[in-house]
């Protein structure tokens, strides 16, 4: 009888940890935002205005806008209300044309658009990740908020990537 019941568990156990939808965005976030911070921290802090080509954002820039979309679509998905920028980056918003960013100052609001996104998913129900949510003219569950921007930032360091590549930086090791 014991043996049957080891047998039972033991097939039980696996389908019982088996992750929800929610659960392994929650731990996606999370993983996307700390390889996303050592992308950013990889690059020395005199080369944040390095761009690979005149029509490429700087390596700050695209820091920059990974962070600004991250509240968007986080905030868009989640019904939570978006968050300021941070004085720095609010000020170099204002001007449209080729605008330095800090390292530091782009670090920081890194870490804070994930804060807020790692909250904002964790908030989620079950049901909302499924209703249509955020701008009309868009049509997306909460779900596709986070799946499509999820893939933009995955997007957009890879480009990080490149660029340290051609400064001859080693990125860090991919975590998945």
């Amino acid at each position: 009888m014991k043996s049957n019941l080891l047998i039972i568990l033991t097939v039980a156990l696996p389908v019982l940890a088996q992750t929800t939808v929610k659960d392994a965005l929650v731990e996606r976030w999370k993983t996307l935002a700390e390889f996303t911070i050592a992308v950013a921290s990889s690059m020395p802090a005199e080369s944040y205005n390095f761009r690979p080509d005149p029509e490429e954002m700087t390596f700050g820039q695209l820091m920059r806008h990974i962070a600004a979309v991250n509240l968007d679509a986080c905030a868009n998905a989640s019904g939570m209300p978006r968050p300021r920028l941070p004085l720095k980056i609010a000020e170099l918003a204002k001007d449209k044309g080729n605008v330095d960013i800090e390292k530091e100052a782009a670090i920081e609001f890194l870490n804070d658009s994930f804060d807020f996104c790692n909250n904002a998913v964790a908030s989620m129900s079950p049901e909302h990740m499924n209703t249509v949510v955020g701008p009309p003219a868009s049509h997306l569950t909460g779900f596709e908020w986070l799946w499509s921007y999820f893939t933009h930032t995955a997007h957009h360091r890879g480009q990080a990537v490149i660029y340290l590549r051609v400064k001859a930086i080693k990125p860090p090791d991919y975590t998945f």
